[in-house]
């Protein structure tokens, strides 16, 4: 329930469940996504609702029967409570098949919609026409699968354990087949053999210079190589006792929770259409996980950071749904975001990483700052206090030390004043030095300890 008392861009209030729904539900498909609450009136008090599971199912079909493209895989129906009164909490997701519009009417002004603050609004002709050019590019539901004798045991296994058995349609049902009726890729990536492997890279120090272990995930099911990969991050992320005058602290290097999430997130929304799979890293430091695409088109840092959901694979976001490996969309992000803040993520044009240093939740600049675990050998030196962005750039340039002003701003994402002030403090406290033209020059390192 959203700490509010009122609608706003991404909240809205039905007292009950009205003819103009589904507008509502197309206008957030449109734009980058929101919550319907049905029960709620329009002051936020309680309304509550009779028949909590008809209307449910109500809900749920109106959707599915009423709005085109096929909406499935991006809302949830959630019965939640408030003030003692059943009421049901509808997430919608962001659309990736732009525009959206009511099955009856067509893709019209009159049939399509966007949220503009507290309101629904009819998309003009260019709005429409620009956003049904954009949604031209190639998705995984319309690439065939490099090959067609796929077979789903596995994933028929884990559908069963979750007591949601498949049935002969389920390739059609799970949206797993072209227009003209062959497997796409998505099924190609939950299928029993594939061409699929997820790497988790280990590495000695701080940078990829020193290679420890390079182990492969894959060739099978896309669920049962990410269930691998989860736990051997698990193994990896060992649990360390501090010692303090008052208690013994026991906590992991990486939170557990956001652990789990950013890896789940980054397999669902990676891009596979160049065939590039998420990437696992661990460091004497950090954890890493880097995915293919960057964000997703129409969705902005702070959409991201404010929890909208845009799948970028609407199917698999389904299936992953199903098997209750992710629960409401979004959710992920703000289970990361309890431990981790914004400097945790970085993005270029066609990728995205997340880095998880240790110290277990506490934030970046204090995880940089305070002192790392002497098991990874990473000491800091508290007498230069450095800022979270002067940490960032000094962590870049020890994985590139060729790297250049206008990457670091691409990496960071902070401005190239920032990071060329950054740069300053850095070379002022003698901890970085140029060597070199500016152009085909380096950086090196002057502490080593850093």
């Amino acid at each position: 329930m959203p700490n509010i008392n009122r609608e706003n861009n991404s909240v809205e209030y039905k007292r009950e469940l009205a003819d103009s729904f589904e507008r509502s539900v197309v206008a957030f498909l449109n734009t980058t996504g929101g919550h319907i609450y049905v029960g709620i009136n329009d002051d936020g008090s309680a309304y509550g609702i009779k028949e909590t599971d008809k209307v449910q199912r109500q809900i749920s079909d109106r959707i599915l029967n009423n709005i085109k493209p096929n909406a499935i895989g991006l809302f949830n129906v959630i019965a939640e409570e408030l003030d003692g009164k059943d009421i049901l909490h509808v997430v919608v997701s962001g659309g990736p098949e732009k525009p959206y519009y009511l099955k009856k009417i067509g893709m019209t002004p009159n049939g399509c919609f966007v949220r503009v603050g507290s309101s629904v609004h009819g998309m003009s002709e260019k709005m429409i026409l620009e956003s049904f050019a954009a949604r031209a590019k190639l998705s995984l539901a319309r690439i065939p699968a490099p090959r067609q004798d796929l077979t789903f045991s596995q994933l028929r296994i884990y559908y069963e354990e979750n007591k949601k058995p498949l049935n002969s349609l389920f390739a059609r049902n799970l949206e797993l087949l072209t227009p003209d009726g062959r497997y796409n890729y998505n099924a190609y990536l939950l299928a029993d053999e594939n061409g699929v492997s997820m790497k988790v890279a280990r590495y000695k120090g701080t940078d990829k210079y020193d290679l420890i272990e390079n182990e492969e995930f894959g060739y099978c099911c896309i669920i049962k190589a990410l269930k691998a990969v989860l736990m051997r991050l698990k193994v990896a992320n060992i649990t360390r006792a501090e010692i303090t005058p008052m208690e013994r602290i026991e906590k992991p290097l990486v939170d557990p929770v956001a652990l789990r999430e950013a890896v789940i997130n980054s397999v669902v929304h990676n891009d596979y259409t160049r065939e590039v799979p998420p990437l696992f890293e661990i460091f004497s430091d950090r954890m890493e996980i880097t995915n293919y695409g960057g964000l997703v088109e129409g969705l902005s840092r702070e959409d991201f950071f404010n929890c909208c959901s845009m799948p970028r694979n609407r199917e698999l976001m389904r299936v992953f749904h199903d098997l209750d490996l992710v629960e409401q969309l979004g959710s992920g992000m703000r289970r990361i975001l309890r431990s981790y803040d914004e400097q945790s993520f970085s993005f270029t044009d066609h990728f995205m990483r997340t880095s998880f240093f240790f110290e277990g939740n506490t934030r970046l600049g204090d995880r940089i700052n305070d002192r790392i675990s002497d098991r990874i050998n990473d000491r800091i030196n508290t007498s230069f206090k450095l800022t979270s962005t002067e940490q960032q750039v000094l962590l870049e340039i020890k994985r590139n030390p060729f790297i250049t002003v206008s990457l670091l701003v691409k990496e960071i994402g902070f401005s190239e004043p920032t990071i060329n002030r950054a740069l300053q403090t850095l070379r002022e406290k003698l901890l970085i030095k140029r060597v070199g033209a500016r152009k085909n020059g380096h950086w090196e390192i002057l502490q080593k300890d850093y």
